[in-house]
């Protein structure tokens, strides 16, 4: 009898698996969900069910930037549009390919430290999703800084 914690997801008969939280609210179970097994092809399936909800975070909290930009470009000509759809691609593309590096990591630790190690695929995610919402937020920073020191004349 093996005293390891399962890995494997609980599914009762046509329910979706939840997360990890007893009782957990759908935010909760996102956040914490049941990690994958441990086999290559099913954790790269576990993190490709996941990039949607993460594009679509991370997309909304770049509008949400992208909002922000184009109120202080009313006021202040800093940025041009076209400069910000730019930017909006950019960066895009390469939270995808920070996301990608997500199973990777967790395909490479596996391999390195095998069941000495707890799967580390949900704790990746949640780290992934809030450094991307936060670099995606990170620009209203210099944008407000922008927007004072114009205001003020001193730029």
């Amino acid at each position: 009898m093996s005293h390891e914690p399962s890995t494997e997801p609980v599914v009762i008969a046509g329910e979706v698996p939840g997360g990890i939280v007893p009782g957990g609210t759908f935010l909760a179970d996102f956040l914490y969900p049941a990690p994958a097994e441990r086999r290559a092809g099913a954790i790269i399936r576990w993190w490709e069910r996941r990039r949607l909800p993460y594009n679509l975070i991370v997309g909304g909290t770049g509008l949400v930037t992208m909002a922000f930009g184009a109120a202080l470009t009313a006021v202040v000509a800093t940025l041009q549009p076209v400069d910000m759809f730019r930017m909006a691609i950019w960066w895009g593309v390469w939270a995808n390919v920070c996301y990608s590096l997500g199973p990777v990591v967790e395909i490479a630790l596996d391999k390195l430290f095998g069941r000495r190690l707890l799967p580390t695929g949900p704790l990746l995610f949640r780290a992934g999703v809030t450094v991307a919402v936060g670099v995606t937020l990170l620009p209203i920073i210099p944008l407000v800084i922008g927007f004072i020191l114009n205001f003020f004349g001193l730029v």
